[in-house]
């Protein structure tokens, strides 16, 4: 495929389609059943894409109405997003550990046609959310065997035979993707913020596309059409749909993994391709780091945790330690690094093959410009920021400038030869009673790849001095003078008014179902703080 065909803005679903001609009988997606891998053929793909989407167009979805998605990963969770798309629909992902009050709120709020369902937890929930609702919204359940034709539960056709209608008279399919406004929402992204209810963030078709031709461009040196990854990030957020549409844009075989068995998946997939978030690029250094500490020592164990053929490598939802990322540069990886959030389709910033800077998060991308508020917040503008929240004007004005550059909550500051650094979330700065402005990100991640120490959580807005609360590595052997002897390290390498006067350790569940985590796994530091206080408090007495 040539270049121009590859950097087309167009909707997603085409990329799979134009690869028909060539790779129709070759395998787009390789998946676990009862230890040995079943391949899924482009052909399959796209039968059970057009399948939906006829089977949504029969059902009377009109061009704009939302379709939900609350499964774990799998073709089918691929060919539910993309055939809503197809059918000119907004697909609505919903992270598959969300609670049933999270996705009554969400199937409410955005209005949703269906939802597309899958797993016990995920059914059951669901069907406590919808007790919770006034909202009516149809329930299609994916089929277990993900890799197979999948039916709707509660009517008379299915989307098999949606499909086979389909291959016999294509012409209704083609017409709706045909019509399809690039500046129409293709998405409806629900950010899990740090406190308050989501935002529904539609991108629009356009809006990834550009971000999509633009992150092709920067990481072309890296980049091979054909090549093999290993998705297991959750196709309900960005990042891992990001892979997804990746993949179908450069023809790759995505062997479908999990959070669980990842890792022991590595050397048997021997992927050239690997996405992922920062704890697993830990877990790999420290893999490589329990042998000799030599260069040929460690570049062969890097080998033999990975299977040897890693090419390009991409770490994203948090920063990665860079310690991390020059451990595995030496043992012969480059980690890859951006910045961006939800609204900004995502990527912002990019490190490049050929241009990187380890303690930065890399250069603005091309087709988009970047700068800094008067306080250091970073601001963007460009054909991949959206253009609002859903039903959410007030929340939408708070977000951009009056000159209508977007505000991204994040603190920033550039390099004398054009990286940016990003400082800390605006809103998590804490400010001591000496007027100190401190970031606890900064500090909490000196801890981010201890043997002993799991987490630490920063606490001390209009206190004298900071506090913390640690959680020990459940597998760790450790004791009070070790974790007090961890502590001490890292205040040695921070400023007084920074350093942990005093900290107690707690085994508080950081989980996504009590609410002390985002959807995207990130903190979110007010609830713990809410939890903790008393004994947040009880430091200063």
């Amino acid at each position: 495929m040539d270049v121009a065909q590859l950097l087309e803005i167009k909707p997603a679903p085409r990329a799979v389609f134009e690869r028909l001609a060539t790779h129709r009988h070759r395998a787009r997606f390789q998946v676990r059943v009862d230890g040995g891998w079943i391949p899924v053929t482009w052909g399959q793909f796209a039968l059970q894409i057009r399948g939906v989407a006829r089977w949504l167009i029969e059902h009377e979805v009109e061009a704009g109405d939302r379709i939900a998605i609350y499964a774990p990963n799998s073709v089918a969770w691929a060919s539910a997003a993309l055939g809503a798309q197809t059918a000119g629909a907004v697909f609505v992902p919903i992270y598959p550990a969300s609670t049933p009050e999270q996705v009554a709120y969400i199937l409410e709020h955005a209005e949703c046609r269906f939802v597309f369902v899958s797993g016990r937890e995920q059914i059951a929930r669901l069907d406590r959310a919808r007790g919770l609702m006034t909202h009516e919204v149809g329930v299609v359940t994916l089929d277990d065997a993900s890799w197979s034709p999948f039916a709707p539960v509660g009517h008379d056709g299915s989307i098999h035979a949606a499909s086979q209608r389909d291959a016999a008279a294509p012409t209704l399919v083609d017409a709706r993707l045909g019509a399809i406004d690039l500046d129409a929402p293709a998405q409806m992204l629900y950010t899990s913020g740090t406190s308050g209810n989501p935002k529904g963030v539609p991108l629009t078709h356009r809006n990834v596309g550009a971000n999509g031709a633009d992150w092709l461009v920067c990481n072309a040196p890296l980049l091979v059409e054909g090549d093999r990854d290993l998705l297991w990030l959750p196709m309900s957020h960005i990042f891992g749909f990001g892979e997804l549409c990746v993949g179908n844009t450069l023809g790759w075989e995505t062997y479908l993994g999990s959070p669980g068995d990842v890792l022991d998946l590595l050397p048997e997939v021997a992927p050239q391709v690997f996405f992922s978030v920062p704890a697993y690029w830990e877990k790999i250094a420290r893999a490589i780091q329990a042998g000799p500490n030599t260069a040929e020592a460690r570049g062969e164990a890097l080998r033999r945790v990975t299977g040897g053929r890693l090419r390009f490598c991409l770490s994203g939802g948090a920063g990665l330690k860079v310690e991390i990322k020059e451990l595995l540069h030496a043992a012969g990886v480059l980690i890859i690094e951006g910045y961006g959030l939800t609204e900004t389709s995502p990527t912002l910033t990019l490190n490049r093959p050929d241009a990187f800077r380890f303690d930065t998060v890399g250069k603005p991308l091309p087709s988009l410009e970047l700068r800094l508020d008067e306080d250091g917040e970073i601001l963007a503008k460009g054909p991949n920021v959206f253009s609002g929240y859903f039903k959410d004007p007030g929340a939408t004005a708070g977000a951009f400038t009056e000159d209508g550059w977007f505000r991204t909550g994040d603190v920033g500051r550039w390099t004398e030869d054009g990286f940016l650094q990003i400082v800390d979330r605006k809103k998590d700065i804490l400010v001591n009673s000496g007027g100190k402005n401190i970031p606890p990100a900064n500090i909490e991640a000196k801890f981010v790849d201890d043997p002993l120490i799991e987490r630490v959580v920063v606490y001390g807005d209009a206190r004298p001095y900071l506090v913390a609360a640690v959680w020990v590595r459940p597998d760790a052997a450790a004791d009070a003078t070790s974790i007090a002897a961890r502590v001490e390290a890292v205040n040695a390498e921070l400023a007084r008014y920074e350093s942990i006067k005093r900290y107690f350790i707690t085994d508080l569940p950081l989980t996504v179902e009590n609410g002390t985590l985002t959807s995207s796994l990130k903190l979110r530091r007010k609830a713990v703080y809410e939890r903790l206080r008393d004994k947040f408090e009880a430091l200063y007495a």
